[in-house]
């Protein structure tokens, strides 16, 4: 059975969607929840990095950490920040197998030995129509990949979020299956803009924004940027990802941004953009969220309309 939009997102949110999406709410749920909530530390290390999107100014850090995406801690913006205080993130280990010379499970450390932690401000769209500039900290995801050694039946990457009934709300209440999965086309997991990350403002990622190690991938609709990763597979066929599975008609497998392919509910040619200080600050959908010279590339020749 299909889903409908209102089956998957809090009712006064399809109700009220632009108004939802000012910045009054998204401010006054940021007053709700105080920093010592979230668990963070700083990050050391970190280097600039020319993956940047210019002179756009960045989205609050009250805003990014209490307005969120992550239905395993409830479907409301507000609600993860609440619901997520006390995730255990430590000790965490991530299995990566299928197409791979050297399948492997890594802990946290290994992996943040792996390459150079990198600050990247990147745009980040969410299919509701919402978007904000975030500094986020983490390196390539191909330098993970790399250290199995993919075989050449690897097509796609595949990955699975942590799923654990004590600490999270049941599939029924959220309206969907899980562990949450999605995947990438081997290509797009290579790229060098897909980020592996592990905090944003300086600091590890708070446990509602994905901890304690997630991915951006800034040209995509947000929730292609899967959270809270514990299993990677290799995989020659396409895989099944959480939100084709739920509501294909609204969801594909590869959901780049397209101004032009409006999602059932509404229209995808706008955004809001959060935290700006200007009350509904409405702007033009950009192809590929922005990321076009980098990216388009990797889609010559595809029907973007039909392969979405």
């Amino acid at each position: 059975m299909n889903l409908r939009y209102s089956d998957v997102t809090p009712k006064h949110v399809y109700l009220n969607r632009r108004r939802f999406l000012g910045v009054g709410a998204a401010a006054l749920g940021a007053l709700a929840v105080p920093r010592s909530a979230r668990a963070t530390a700083k990050l050391d290390g970190v280097k600039k990095s020319a993956y940047n999107v210019g002179n756009e100014a960045l989205t609050s850090e009250s805003i990014v950490t209490t307005y969120n995406n992550f239905y395993e801690f409830g479907t409301g913006k507000d609600e993860p920040s609440k619901q997520a205080r006390n995730f255990k993130t430590s000790p965490w280990t991530v299995r990566i197998e299928g197409e791979a010379a050297k399948p492997r499970t890594f802990d946290l450390d290994a992996i943040m030995k792996l390459a150079p932690l990198e600050e990247r401000i990147y745009r980040h769209r969410c299919v509701e129509a919402w978007s904000i500039v975030v500094p986020w900290i983490g390196f390539p995801l191909s330098a993970l990949l790399k250290e199995v050694e993919p075989t050449g039946k690897a097509k796609f990457v595949a990955f699975e979020s942590l799923y654990d009934s004590k600490e999270m709300i049941s599939p029924r209440a959220a309206g969907i299956k899980f562990p949450y999965v999605e995947g990438l086309r081997m290509d797009e997991a290579m790229h060098p803009l897909t980020l592996l990350t592990v905090g944003l403002y300086g600091e590890t990622l708070p446990n509602q924004n994905g901890a304690p190690m997630r991915l951006v991938v800034p040209w995509k609709y947000g929730f292609k940027s899967i959270k809270s990763i514990v299993k990677v597979t290799l995989v020659e066929k396409q895989p099944v990802t959480t939100w084709a599975r739920e509501w294909p008609e609204a969801y594909g497998f590869y959901s780049n941004v397209n101004p032009k392919r409006d999602h059932p509910t509404f229209s995808q040619a706008e955004e809001h953009r959060l935290g700006s200080g200007r009350l509904n600050d409405l702007r033009k959908t950009v192809m590929f969220n922005g990321y076009a010279d980098q990216v388009a590339g990797l889609y010559t020749g595809m029907d973007l309309i039909k392969n979405y």
